[in-house]
């Protein structure tokens, strides 16, 4: 599978977040790898490393369009799900929490832009 599209930094367009701060995906050997960065009270919370599953736009095709993740928290599981659309990244986010917390599962999209080098220029 071609991830091209896929590959690089994408940071949330609001900037008053307060989840998913910005989405590094990188090809590793081949396959789709994604390291995110969330909001948290001091500062970015580093979730780690996740592989995602990669999908065609169309069974004919073999270029990247979208792909799904998930990450383990332990006493939550966050499911990702994300798809390239006019030169965006649209991040569906299913959060579920799995403690005995009754705190409510809940979804969340969002848009993300893809950084530049005119952008990472001091």
């Amino acid at each position: 599978m071609e991830l091209g599209a896929l590959l690089g930094t994408w940071i949330n367009s609001n900037p008053d977040t307060t989840s998913i701060a910005k989405l590094e995906a990188t090809d590793k050997e081949g396959k789709l790898e994604l390291r995110i960065s969330a909001v948290g009270p001091d500062g970015f919370i580093d979730w780690g490393v996740a592989d995602a599953q990669v999908f065609a736009a169309t069974p004919e095709s073999n270029t990247g369009a979208g792909f799904t993740c998930r990450f383990d928290f332990g006493f939550a599981e966050t499911r990702l799900q994300g798809m390239i659309m006019k030169g965006l990244l649209v991040l569906a986010q299913f959060h579920l929490f799995k403690d005995d917390s009754k705190r409510a599962s809940y979804f969340l999209r969002e848009y993300y832009a893809a950084t530049h080098e005119r952008f990472l220029q001091s």
